[in-house]
């Protein structure tokens, strides 16, 4: 009697089980982190560690500043951080109630940067 060939395309590929906590754990050390070094900057460039960012943003755990070309800095709204692009590096920081930006970072703000 002869087995038919086709009985593997059934078998269906499980993920890894590591794969659904990768993500915990990369929020876990970013955030970590963060709160060890006071802020931490991120290139503008680097979309995966944003991403990680601007989901703790949303939780209220970090701050996020866009720094501008002039050095000075802007802090995002939450919605501003999950749309963002490549185009401005970041610092995150530590989110306190009260609390003042860590020092040396302190924003120079202008009105053009304000302009909608």
């Amino acid at each position: 009697m002869k087995q038919d060939q086709d009985t593997t395309t059934n078998v269906v590929r499980f993920r890894r089980a590591n794969a659904h906590h990768s993500s915990y754990r990369d929020q876990k050390n970013l955030m970590d982190a963060v709160y060890c070094a006071g802020s931490l900057p991120v290139a503008a460039q680097d979309r995966e560690t944003k991403a990680v960012a601007a989901r703790l943003h949303l939780y209220g755990l970090v701050s996020i500043d866009a720094v501008e070309a002039d050095g000075s800095t802007r802090r995002l709204r939450p919605s501003e951080t999950i749309f963002a692009g490549a185009e401005r590096p970041w610092r995150i920081w530590k989110a306190s109630a009260g609390a003042r930006r860590p020092s040396g970072s302190a924003a120079r703000v202008s009105v053009a940067s304000l302009a909608l």
